[in-house]
């Protein structure tokens, strides 16, 4: 019988060249089909290099990972087709305009070339980027860019989306914007996977939370069931309790190591 879990990860362990602990020290969890699920840590307690051991950027030690019952590291291929992963940092080609972009992410997903204009089209309409398709990718605002960099991750449908702080750096409207393409997505059966600064963003679309701290999975649930677990008046306080941090906490380390970077690291 089929497994209803999407994402199954088993006493993973990361353990990075000369250092003498584990950042991600034998965590398991899993995810079921159209969940939408939430991965919430301070900085430094993992949780991006949990991220990317789950899309096989980042080797992992020890431990298995399944996405769909493929194992990440076996199965890599079978894996990539179907997730969509969209970075905290948006990486975009500002002299190409945004149906370029497109086409060029569905030939390398071998899309034909109906399924391609079919999927542009219906993409452009979901992020409501119809009017700019035509323009260079560099005159779009920072909304704008965040809703085309989910379209990128969504050109070949994947099963599985993986978020790294989707709305960070985009105002009260753009971010409203982006929760309602995804609440639509997660709607139709989509599984979402997603990490973010902004805990109003957990509440109101997770269906389920991880909190990760110092490598180890501390808590998991729904936000309801945690906020009346630790008696806690909303999810910030939860975290707090868990973790001694406030998630506004966590800042992004410009001189450090680029966590999205391939690595060959054992």
């Amino acid at each position: 019988m089929k497994t209803t879990h999407i994402i199954e990860v088993k006493d993973l362990v990361k353990c990075y060249d000369k250092s003498d602990h584990n950042a991600v020290d034998g965590v398991s969890f899993t995810v079921k089909q159209a969940e939408f699920f939430g991965f919430l840590g301070p900085n430094g307690a993992g949780k991006s290099t949990t991220m990317n051991m789950l899309v096989h950027l980042v080797k992992k030690t020890s431990g298995t990972v399944k996405i769909d019952g493929f194992d990440v590291a076996t199965q890599s291929q079978h894996v990539y087709e179907r997730i969509g992963f969209a970075m905290q940092e948006i990486g975009l080609d500002d002299t190409a305009t945004a149906g370029e972009m497109l086409r060029l992410h569905g030939k390398l997903y071998h899309l034909t070339d109906a399924q391609i204009e079919e999927r542009i089209a219906m993409l452009l309409k979901l992020v409501e980027l119809e009017r700019v398709a035509d323009q260079f990718t560099g005159t779009y605002s920072g909304g704008m860019k965040r809703r085309f960099d989910l379209a990128l991750a969504l050109i070949h449908e994947p099963k599985v989306l993986f978020l790294d702080e989707p709305t960070v750096g985009l105002d009260p409207h753009a971010r409203q914007l982006i929760w309602g393409h995804l609440r639509d997505l997660n709607k139709r059966g989509m599984t979402i996977f997603l990490t973010t600064h902004f805990m109003e963003e957990a509440e109101q679309l997770c269906d389920r939370l991880a909190i990760i701290d110092n490598g180890k999975i501390v808590d998991e649930g729904s936000p309801k069931e945690l906020i009346a677990k630790h008696k806690a008046k909303n999810l910030e306080e939860v975290f707090l309790k868990v973790t001694g941090h406030h998630l506004g906490e966590e800042t992004l380390n410009s001189a450090g190591a680029d966590p999205y970077a391939r690595t060959t690291q054992r």
